[in-house]
């Protein structure tokens, strides 16, 4: 077998693997934007926030990976909150960022949204930056997403003008997880939540 002959043999693997890759990249892209569609339109029709929070709740939380997100945000001490607390954390940091989220929008201005070319830094992970324009300032935002074992492709972090959401928060959280454990943390929670409101 001459080498001639061998090279499509050894470049059927990476073809394969090339075409994997891009699947799932356009997987993650298409489940991004529906969701991203379904957020402007809620912005769109929200008389108020009030009910632009009720409308963008169950979108978020159908697409961004909240125990991911809240367990990577608290970081090794999370081992340490028992399942109550787990559960505790996780209710209260969506809340927070379902609010903080929210506080970035003014019902009925919309957004435009611009996607670039995803990147796959792992097996099972893709990154998607965009840009966003908003209200003539406009925002660099990479989506991290990671897909579940059944298929699904979630957000687990949001990295905005450069600076990751789960890292920010874990910052905060490492500080007050060594001064009052998950107790602290579920407490600090609650504070950033009351502020937020």
């Amino acid at each position: 077998m001459t080498s001639r002959s061998l090279l499509p043999l050894l470049l059927t693997p990476f073809l394969l693997i090339q075409g994997t890759i891009h699947a799932s990249t356009e997987a993650a892209e298409q489940r991004l934007k529906a969701s991203i569609d379904q957020v402007v339109a809620v912005a769109k029709n929200a008389p108020d926030r009030k009910a632009l929070i009720a409308g963008v709740k169950p979108v978020m939380e159908n697409i961004l990976s909240m125990e991911a997100m809240t367990r990577r945000a608290v970081g090794p001490g999370w081992k340490q909150f028992t399942p109550d607390q787990q559960k505790e954390a996780i209710r209260l940091f969506t809340a927070l960022i379902l609010r903080t989220y929210t506080a970035k929008f003014t019902p009925g201005e919309l957004p435009a949204v611009e996607f670039k070319t995803a990147t796959t830094p792992a097996p099972n992970r893709v990154e998607i930056p965009t840009t966003a324009l908003y209200k003539g300032s406009r925002y660099e935002v990479v989506y991290r997403m990671e897909e579940a074992s059944g298929g699904n492709w979630w957000i687990t972090d949001v990295v905005i003008e450069g600076v990751s959401m789960v890292a920010n928060y874990r910052t905060q959280f490492d500080a007050v997880f060594k001064q009052g454990g998950a107790d602290g943390v579920i407490q600090s929670l609650n504070r950033s939540l009351a502020e937020s409101k």
